[in-house]
């Protein structure tokens, strides 16, 4: 008869966050068995509204941040798991909404389409980001203090 294997626990601290638990079985599979992450931080999500008609938001300078990065708008769609359609839809609308375009874009054909920011798009997506900075490191305190007066949540959700 084949004597068990021995079980071994082993408790990690991966980039600082306690409460790993490995369990390993015959050395070669490790099954894991709970995580207790420390909570995400609060995060100040910021619109500006522009009238009735236009708004910026976190969404839209997401989409603007990668169409810089891709070089194109479908790409950059389908990593926010975003159409196409609804992809260049919000772009028409930004790019209705300011005096210029924040997005240039190309059709596709043998060489390929593309898309990038102009430098109204650049200008509009360092402004927000530098906003949101600015929001968060201004508030930081008063979110604190509403953060202290959340009841406690199991798995920090």
């Amino acid at each position: 008869m084949a004597r068990p294997l021995p079980i071994f626990e082993v408790q990690a601290s991966i980039d600082g966050v306690e409460g790993f638990r490995y369990v390993l079985r015959d050395l070669t599979k490790i099954w894991h068995t709970r995580i207790m992450t420390q909570p995400e931080p609060p995060s100040l999500r910021i619109r500006i509204v522009f009238g009735d008609e236009a708004m910026l938001g976190p969404g839209k300078a997401d989409l603007l941040e990668r169409i810089r990065d891709t070089g194109s708008i479908a790409a950059a769609g389908r990593s926010m798991s975003m159409s196409y359609k609804r992809a260049w839809m919000l772009v028409e609308s930004m790019n209705a909404a300011f005096r210029e375009p924040l997005v240039d874009s190309s059709r596709g054909g043998a060489k390929g389409g593309g898309a990038h920011l102009t430098d109204t798009g650049i200008e509009v997506l360092a402004q927000y980001r530098k906003l949101e900075d600015i929001m968060a490191e201004a508030g930081a305190a008063r979110i604190a203090a509403i953060q202290s007066l959340l009841r406690d949540i199991p798995g920090g959700k």
